[in-house]
């Protein structure tokens, strides 16, 4: 019965749904084959001595990632709690509890002679009902530039934005050695990038790029909040993507930390989608993702659910971590930070320099 559920959510939201960023990355047979999958290999009593070494699908929806080493990653499942163990292939080496997992993973460290982490790291943060897997085209560019780079998982449609945040502050305090934190992030994930802020910042933070992030909420949201196929799919976290004055996305804070807007946009009043008002990427307004106080600004000719896979917005987004200028020339388009509401200290513009 939850398979057909799942299967007639995904027909009947259908192009709405592409409208809040799923296209191109989430088909009926995917949410199936998670959940069934994933269930049936990790949702069992915890018995940390016994594990069968065996690939998964990474998490998606199911678990949030708590702990980072390198390709390694300790992922909590959002059923039961439990904890399970990842090599960057996503092949499960332990489960039960996180300590377990933890001392599985020091045992593999010292076996392979695996080395402390330090220097540069980009966490990519990807959108609701997305993956990390969505970020694949950008890694290797990130990589060549220097940083680790990490994946970030959570069960964007499981819990709500603050629950994602704690999972990705637990994330970062695992980075031990590393010394400077980076950003990329799609749609949702700069929400709850910003929602890891509400107590402060790790002052190892350096920059960040949002791409296509609706800083004052989705309309399209407005318009499904109450479908129950919406409401379904997309659970608690869709509510909170709701455009609202007074709503959650309004309390959130800015970054006190430099950060880059790159957004889809068709050049025209009416822009990809009817529904939403003025220019837009097919998803969310251009005028949403302008959050005050950025410290540069673009636009790109390219739709939301594809956004971190064009040439353009990858070099740029390297360029900005790099340099903190999107353009090759060096110029920016800063986001006046005037009548922003923020509850941390408001970021200073960069210094741009020329790559």
């Amino acid at each position: 019965m939850r398979r057909i559920k799942l299967r007639l959510a995904v027909l009947l939201v259908g192009t709405a749904m592409n409208c809040l960023g799923t296209s191109n990355c989430l088909q009926a047979d995917d949410v199936v084959a998670d959940t069934q999958l994933e269930s049936d290999a990790d949702a069992q009593p915890s018995q940390p001595e016994f594990n069968i070494t065996m690939k998964t699908l990474g998490g998606r929806q199911l678990w949030g990632d708590v702990h980072f080493f390198h390709g390694w990653r300790i992922q909590q499942n959002v059923l039961d709690g439990h904890f399970r163990l990842l090599d960057e292939d996503d092949v499960r080496h332990a489960w039960g509890s996180h300590e377990a997992c933890h001392e599985c993973l020091q045992q593999i460290r010292r076996d392979q002679g695996l080395k402390p982490m330090s220097g540069k790291a980009v966490i990519l943060v990807h959108g609701i009902i997305r993956s990390s897997k969505s970020f694949d085209p950008m890694k290797e560019q990130l990589r060549s530039s220097g940083y680790q780079v990490f994946g970030f998982d959570y069960p964007s449609t499981r819990v709500d934005i603050p629950t994602s945040a704690d999972y990705l502050k637990r994330c970062m305090a695992s980075l031990e050695g590393i010394d400077e934190i980076n950003f990329v992030v799609h749609s949702m994930g700069g929400l709850v990038v910003r929602a890891s802020l509400e107590e402060g910042h790790d002052p190892r933070i350096r920059r960040m790029v949002m791409l296509g992030v609706p800083n004052r909420g989705a309309r399209m949201a407005n318009l499904l909040q109450k479908n129950f196929f919406y409401r379904t799919l997309y659970g608690p976290a869709g509510q909170q993507l709701i455009e609202d004055a007074e709503g959650y996305i309004a309390r959130l804070p800015t970054p006190a930390f430099d950060f880059a807007l790159i957004s889809g946009a068709r050049g025209t009043e009416n822009g990809y989608n009817p529904l939403v008002p003025g220019d837009d990427d097919g998803t969310v307004s251009l005028e949403s993702t302008r959050l005050p106080g950025a410290c540069d600004f673009m636009t790109v000719p390219i739709l939301h659910s594809v956004l971190m896979w064009d040439e353009a917005v990858i070099s740029s987004t390297d360029r900005f971590l790099r340099t903190g200028a999107l353009r090759e020339s060096g110029m920016t388009e800063p986001v006046p930070s005037s009548g922003a509401k923020t509850n941390v200290t408001t970021s200073s513009f960069s210094q741009t320099v020329t790559p």
